[in-house]
């Protein structure tokens, strides 16, 4: 799949999101410097930043509160920077790094208005993104020892894909494709309108691009064989379970890759490795997403 452009995921999250919260749009058509000052007069936009007076520095500290992998550090900086380009964040944890609870990660030094009106957006991404990365951790560690490989899906927050499958990648999970553009998965209702499994695949097979991966999901070991029978050569296992896994793996005979979706917890996803599948796609990763508990605290 193509490599992830976090560098435009970062310029593009971060404007939308301080966007929305201050209050102001932002042309697109800006660059770097010209968003850095177009926020820094939207500072003040924050009305209860003003309590504070304009040149105050400050200086901040943020803790985790619970156990955690540590994901999202360029959007985090990239928050405070965008309102005080000046702004200091020194790290004491690294990127995918497991850190306890109640350790401090970073500190925060520039000016008070800035740091104030970064906060939220800063947080939302640093607990949001180190939350997907936590969940996916747990279960690249539950399968250990094994073939199989974690992977996510298309079942991102809207506007942050990028982010999301960074942060499986953080937690040592791999990504599919980022969207409809870069690979092809042929689900049930892809073969409805084909017109059947055979007949997707084959219009599949002769539009594909060079490098592009086609992905035919089954239903039941008959659809397995059928599809293995047109030339499949990497295949979603839809809501099987370990019994039929296991045969699917003894049929397919490594003749195609294989990959498990549906019904995968932490609790049953070390049964699903062991059946010998190559790959494991889990929804959850990105679309049950838990914030990670985080505070920062303004110390001077």
């Amino acid at each position: 799949m193509n490599d992830l452009d976090i560098t435009h995921a970062i310029e593009a999250n971060v404007a939308a999101a301080l966007a929305e919260d201050l209050g102001v749009s932002l042309s697109p058509a800006l660059s770097l410097g010209e968003r850095e000052n177009h926020f820094a007069t939207a500072i003040s936009r924050d009305l209860t930043a003003q309590l504070i007076p304009a040149n105050r520095a400050a200086r901040a500290t943020l803790i985790a509160r619970e156990e955690a992998v540590l994901c999202g550090i360029p959007w985090f900086e990239a928050c405070f920077k965008a309102l005080d380009p000046q702004a200091q964040v020194t790290w004491l944890a690294k990127e995918g790094e497991h850190i306890p609870a109640d350790a401090m990660l970073c500190e925060i030094n520039g000016n008070a208005r800035a740091i104030l009106s970064a906060e939220r957006p800063a947080l939302n991404f640093l607990q949001l993104l180190s939350g997907t990365a936590t969940v996916t951790r747990r279960y690249v560690d539950a399968i250990k020892g094994t073939k199989a490989m974690i992977m996510d899906t298309r079942k991102t927050l809207p506007g942050l894909r990028i982010a999301q499958k960074y942060a499986v990648q953080i937690g040592g999970g791999a990504n599919q494709r980022i969207g409809l553009f870069d690979g092809i998965l042929i689900k049930e209702n892809h073969i409805a309108a084909a017109g059947g499994i055979r007949a997707a695949l084959v219009a599949a097979q002769q539009q594909a691009k060079p490098g592009v991966l086609i992905q035919i999901e089954v239903e039941s070991l008959a659809e397995l064989e059928e599809a293995l029978g047109a030339g499949a050569k990497l295949i979603l296992l839809d809501n099987f379970d370990t019994k039929q896994m296991r045969e699917a793996v003894r049929i397919t005979a490594q003749g195609a890759a294989l990959e498990a979706s549906g019904g995968i917890t932490l609790d049953n996803v070390r049964a699903v490795a062991e059946t010998g599948v190559d790959r494991i796609s889990i929804g959850g990763l990105t679309k049950h997403v838990r914030a990670v508990d985080l505070s920062l605290r303004i110390r001077s």
